[in-house]
């Protein structure tokens, strides 16, 4: 067989393309290292600024620090509201090997209930693995030194301490000062709509109630930072600085504590509201709502139980009386309608009506009854209001005439808020023809006007707008608005609150108011006041009106008997008072539910409550 020739190699070509490879391979080397040169001066040199604060964003976390909250003292400097350290059991999920195994154990050792462990995951699984996340946020202090003997048994948790709001008088001052509780859905919202969410960063509760909520803004102050240097996992390596929170404004409020707590236990078991206040600036000396409840089950998180029940409960503690409870003003309304009557030329100080124990309208033959079975004969204005005269009243209040009393009735404030410094306040009703046809798509009938004049029907009124249209009255057509403030208080500087008032009432005849004061006054002073026994030997001169408000209407014929009617049926027992009778400086107002007589029971305890509040003023002005 032939062997093949091996071809001949052209070296020259060969070399030729291996130099046009070189070349092109050296082109694409070069392009390579001028694009990589020129992304590294833009990245070094362009975009320095740029990506070294992505680096530090990256290197260094901010943690938010939550304030202190302001404090809250009463008038004479005493602690309403403060804040307590508290110790809670803290769980870092990434450093316990097995977390199931360890909550099982704490369970067992702290005596930990289903609801909190469900509480924990829930929140675990918001945080990072990382992140403490609480366990229990108030230990006891069995309960931590329960934990600190085996500590070394759980790694990965730990007791941190922290303050929380406290409240030391518990139920007294409940519904004046309102309570904190952990910031909830509703509570982002509204801070998100105010653009105030990055100043709760930190922050844990917030006001719900009363002067917690409506000072919020002042009482929370302002959130503080800290930078620190962590690692690539996010895990802290040292504290680069830190920009310190700025506390919460403290709170000096008009209350007094001593006169707060003795109106609270005088009430015991009964329900109702008692307000003191002063008509010349409008400051609440004490505000009390009776059924109340703890303020502090909040702040920690309540209990469903402990919740549950508040709300079922048929006495309704969650309710504000004093500003949101709704009671036929009864009697005590007597001395305004006067005022207008006298106003209208209806009657003169002198007129006289015949009562004999009984009203009727002509071509009417319902009678509305008079308290007394056998009428006060003939009566004036005085004497209707000095012994509470029904029947002159539902005389002159259907002369008057519905439109009338509504007009004049608003400018004591009721049928509206009276503007004091807590959210929660009701309007009540005051009735009127518009109302009527808005409300039950009705008219108004002259029955109707009847009742009102004793202040009935569908009128009701909360105990603040009685006090406020007390203080109204005596102070001649001026009216406060209630305040619980008295002054707002930094590290550099106090804020008096500002006394204001509502445009005044201006009579025709300015006499006239001189006739209702009087009568009132009388009311205490004269024997056959309505308030005469309840004040008798007093040291000091007061003024005042009875009132028993009807809960249910009595059938024609029929005799109220209050140990045959169900408790819930009887009568309220009202009161508004002042003193001293010279220079009124303390408005009090009593509204019991159920209790009885104005007269019977109402005004003795105003007498308790008034000869308290006068031994407290004179203790302090020697001391």
């Amino acid at each position: 067989m032939k062997k093949r020739r091996a071809p001949i190699r052209d070296h020259h070509a060969e070399s030729a393309l291996f130099a046009r490879r070189s070349i092109v391979a050296m082109v694409l080397v070069v392009l390579v290292l001028c694009g990589l040169l020129l992304n590294m001066y833009q990245l070094q040199v362009l975009q320095h600024q740029q990506y070294q604060t992505r680096s530090n964003d990256n290197r260094i976390k901010v943690v938010p620090l939550a304030p202190n909250r302001g404090l809250i003292y009463d008038r004479r400097g005493r602690l309403l509201a403060e804040n307590r350290p508290v110790l809670s059991l803290e769980i870092v999920p990434e450093r316990v090997s097995d977390l199931s195994d360890t909550l099982a154990r704490l369970q067992q050792l702290l005596n930990l209930n289903d609801q909190q462990l469900e509480q924990f995951e829930d929140q675990r699984r918001r945080e990072r693995r990382f992140d403490q996340v609480t366990l229990l946020e108030n230990l006891s202090e069995q309960q931590a030194a329960r934990f600190a003997v085996r500590q070394h048994e759980f790694p990965g948790v730990s007791i941190e301490a922290r303050l929380i709001r406290y409240y030391p008088h518990g139920e007294a001052l409940t519904h004046a000062l309102g309570y904190v509780a952990k910031i909830n859905r509703n509570d982002l919202q509204r801070l998100s709509a105010e653009q105030q969410t990055a100043n709760y960063a930190a922050t844990r509760t917030i006001g719900k109630l009363g002067i917690e909520r409506f000072y919020e803004q002042q009482l929370h102050g302002s959130v503080g930072y800290q930078q620190i240097e962590v690692d690539i996992r996010g895990r802290a390596v040292r504290t680069l600085s830190v920009q310190p929170p700025i506390p919460g404004s403290d709170l000096t409020l008009e209350l007094d504590l001593d006169l707060q707590q003795f109106v609270y236990d005088l009430l015991g078991d009964m329900r109702g509201s008692i307000i003191l206040l002063d008509p010349r600036d409008g400051a609440v000396r004490a505000m009390v709502s009776k059924p109340s409840f703890d303020p502090n089950w909040f702040v920690q998180g309540i209990s469903t139980e402990q919740y549950q029940g508040l709300l079922s409960s048929r006495h309704s503690p969650l309710l504000n009386r004093s500003t949101q409870g709704g009671y036929p003003p009864a009697s005590t309304i007597k001395p305004h309608l006067a005022v207008l009557a006298l106003e209208q030329g209806i009657i003169a100080p002198h007129t006289k009506i015949w009562d004999p124990g009984w009203f009727q309208i002509t071509g009417v033959d319902h009678r509305y009854r008079d308290w007394l079975a056998w009428g006060h004969g003939w009566v004036d204005v005085d004497t209707a209001i000095v012994e509470s005269c029904d029947t002159f009243y539902y005389d002159i209040a259907l002369r008057m005439g519905i439109d009338a009393i509504s007009e004049h009735m608003a400018h004591y404030g009721f049928g509206e808020l009276t503007g004091i410094d807590i959210h929660e306040e009701a309007i009540a009703v005051l009735p009127s023809r518009a109302w009527k046809r808005a409300r039950f798509n009705q008219p108004w009938y002259a029955g109707e006007t009847v009742s009102i004049g004793i202040g009935q029907s569908y009128w009701t009124s909360t105990p603040m707008q009685l006090a406020v249209s007390t203080a109204t009255l005596i102070r001649r057509g001026e009216r406060p608005i209630p305040r619980l403030l008295h002054s707002i208080s930094t590290a550099d500087t106090e804020t008096i609150a500002a006394v204001a008032y509502k445009a005044p009432l201006v009579l025709a005849n300015p006499a006239n108011w001189e006739v209702a004061i009087k009568a009132m006054n009388r009311v205490v002073s004269s024997v056959k006041g309505t308030a005469h026994r309840a004040f008798l030997g007093a040291s000091y001169s007061s003024g005042g009106k009875t009132g028993t408000a009807q809960v249910r209407s009595i059938a024609q014929g029929e005799t109220y008997n209050a140990d045959e009617v169900e408790e819930k049926y009887r009568d309220n027992a009202m009161y508004i008072g002042y003193a001293p009778v010279n220079n009124p400086h303390i408005v009090i107002m009593i509204a019991i539910e159920n209790a009885g007589g104005g007269g019977s029971i109402a005004a003795p305890l105003a007498r308790q409550i008034l000869d308290y509040y006068f031994s407290l003023e004179k203790q302090h002005e020697d001391l």
